[in-house]
């Protein structure tokens, strides 16, 4: 399957001053890159540096004046897809290093508070069929509600208001999950399916790999069922969303526009 992304983003600098971007689709073994264009303009520095587990690329400016960002590319999705009611939940113990940081409790995810939660609510289930019941909760009793928070809305502010965007579906699944000793991560992705187009949020959870004894395979999880993980291009990954924003400044800024069209192809 390949994806087709056009994004484009504009935003003004007062005065000289740093921004971190990252929007391009990652060059990873699971989605190849057929083609991609990148447009920035002239910036007194630009950089490219390795993001977050070497899942993408992060770009530093340090510039004034107007900025307009153009990007396209085209990505043919390679991704293995199991079914996750089968997999097994690997004891914490067991996790590779790579996953252990995705247990515990970050700024929007404050998981220890949720393990008597889903201990009631979940107990009796385990790995992946535990991980599908979170997503059902979520999807069933949250309200997908543009404009109801912000940036500062943590996991459990959503779990009281159950409503959100993408951002706060996705905190509220790495949350449960992790409050069950399920590595969670969070994903920025592009995908066909999110309505309207726009950079996109879904979960991760780390499970047993069924074919390699003691292994272990990172599987999308989208708690807003708009992403299909078969068409679903990652652009990073962090521990929620303040680790992997597409645009984060260091000065003041001013963001004008923004177009995302992603759409899928045989």
């Amino acid at each position: 399957m390949t994806t087709d992304i056009t994004a484009s983003f504009s935003f003004t600098l007062d005065q000289p001053s740093d921004v971190l971007l990252q929007f391009e689709a990652a060059a990873i073994p699971e989605q190849h890159i057929i083609e991609s264009h990148c447009s920035i303009g002239e910036a007194d520095h630009i950089a490219r540096i390795p993001a977050q587990d070497d899942i993408g690329e992060r770009i530093w400016l340090h510039a004034d004046g107007r900025f307009d960002i153009e990007y396209r590319a085209s990505v043919e999705v390679r991704r293995r897809l199991d079914d996750l009611a089968t997999l097994n939940r690997l004891e914490p113990h067991e996790l590779p290093g790579e996953a252990v940081q995705y247990l515990f409790d970050s700024r929007y995810c404050p998981a220890s508070q949720f393990q008597p939660f889903v201990n009631a609510e979940f107990g009796q289930l385990s790995g992946g069929q535990l991980v599908l019941a979170m997503q059902d909760w979520i999807n069933q009793r949250f309200t997908y509600e543009p404009g109801s928070s912000t940036p500062q809305t943590t996991a459990l502010d959503s779990f009281v208001e159950r409503r959100g965007i993408c951002r706060d579906f996705t905190h509220v699944m790495i949350t449960l999950a992790r409050a069950a000793a399920i590595p969670a991560r969070y994903l920025s992705v592009y995908d066909p399916g999110v309505n309207p187009p726009d950079f996109h949020a879904v979960a991760e959870v780390f499970l047993a790999d069924p074919e390699i004894p003691g292994g272990g395979v990172w599987h999308i999880i989208d708690a807003t069922r708009m992403a299909d993980p078969a068409t679903t291009v990652k652009i990073g990954v962090g521990r929620d969303a303040a680790d992997v924003s597409f645009m984060t400044t260091f000065g003041y800024a001013h963001f004008q526009a923004k177009e995302v069209l992603v759409t899928a192809r045989n």
